[in-house]
């Protein structure tokens, strides 16, 4: 388990004073990755046209190029705006599997300042429930605290 409070600290420190969301999300996924040895996948989709995501920045193997609002995890979170918490991707309708070795995934929306979804943060691990409400929690706040100037 990654300590939370000097990821955020970190990425406050690396981050201040910017507002491009892309050199933002470049920032976050890779600080994030390296946190945690549960994280082979980290990442952003962002919103590029109504109900469609496209891959942003990102630490790991490739990844999907485009997700629509409809599909898949990241789909249901954009589409959501809800975290979603998945111990198990292939028990998930419509999972998108973007990478074989998958097998739990922790995608969070991504909301700038004025409460619109620009995006999800998207972490696959190949180990079965590697996540927990306390990671979610956690990268929830310091996606908050990062993008609230966008």
């Amino acid at each position: 388990m990654p300590d939370y409070t000097t990821l955020a600290a970190t990425i406050r420190a690396l981050t201040h004073g910017e507002t491009d969301p892309v050199s933002l999300m470049a920032t976050v996924a890779c600080e994030v990755h390296h946190s945690d040895d549960r994280f082979n996948w980290t990442g952003f989709y962002r919103v590029t046209a109504p109900e469609l995501l496209k891959i942003g920045p990102y630490q790991g193997g490739h990844g999907c190029l485009v997700i629509p609002f409809a599909k898949g995890v990241c789909g249901a979170a954009a589409r959501s705006g809800q975290v979603q918490l998945v111990p198990d991707v292939d028990a998930f309708p419509g999972h998108i599997a973007c990478a074989s070795s998958t097998r739990s995934e922790l995608v969070l929306p991504v909301f700038d300042g004025s409460g619109a979804v620009i995006g999800v943060f998207d972490i696959d691990s190949d180990l079965p429930d590697a996540f927990t409400q306390q990671d979610a929690d956690a990268l929830a706040a310091i996606l908050t605290e990062t993008f609230a100037g966008v």
